[in-house]
């Protein structure tokens, strides 16, 4: 009687646990926006200095949501190329939770063209440069260009004069002195592009959720 009441026991720890996980990501619809506080070193903290994201909390990578045949995907502009990943390939680049934000209603018509255009730049080179339009993509470039096309080629997100230089000074993060050096590149101070962290705190989207 002890093992046959041990394996029920087992077995329904089991059947929640994967119960729970269903319930968690349920929520996701196509187009919502996944941010991450990923843990990638200096350099993520350097990106995560320059910008306050939502709340006051640090982001340094984003991705999409993406459902095909009843399958979750995320696209994010990540690794050597943009690319389709699975949320539990998304999720190991970080140990925090992560908040989905979602497009609010009257702008949610632009998705399935944001969702296109973004599956159409899947391969694109990942931009090592981050230099906004030059042929390759960092994530929230990608966002960025998915819904300006998706707008009627109007800006829907926000660009920004990018700093590479730690708050308050006019000397550049040392991790991104060595990151420009590595690459043999200037660092694009003052040039226009985008951040997790600023898209966070767009009036057009809002906190739905959590993973």
């Amino acid at each position: 009687m002890r093992y046959l009441a041990l394996l029920f026991l087992v077995f329904t720890t089991v059947v929640s646990a994967q119960k729970s996980e269903g319930d968690s990501i349920n929520f996701l619809k196509d187009g919502d926006l996944i941010f991450q506080d990923m843990d990638c070193g200096a350099l993520c903290d350097a990106i995560e200095a320059v910008t306050e994201g939502y709340n006051g909390n640090d982001f340094s990578h984003m991705g999409m949501v993406y459902f095909r045949n009843d399958t979750l995907y995320i696209i994010e502009a990540a690794g050597s190329a943009v690319r389709l990943s699975t949320l539990e390939k998304f999720s190991k680049n970080t140990n925090k939770p992560m908040p989905v934000f979602r497009l609010k209603n009257k702008y949610r018509k632009l998705i399935p063209t944001a969702i296109t255009f973004s599956l159409k730049q899947v391969g694109v080179p990942y931009d090592d440069e981050y230099v906004y339009d030059n042929g390759s993509y960092y994530c929230s470039e990608l966002i960025y260009d998915a819904f300006k096309l998706a707008n009627k080629n109007k800006p829907f997100f926000e660009l920004f004069p990018m700093t590479y230089k730690q708050p308050g000074t006019d000397e550049f993060f040392p991790a991104w002195v060595e990151y420009y050096k590595s690459i043999s590149k200037p660092i694009p101070e003052g040039l226009p592009g985008c951040n997790p962290g600023g898209m966070s705190v767009s009036d057009k989207i809002e906190l739905v959720g959590s993973l």
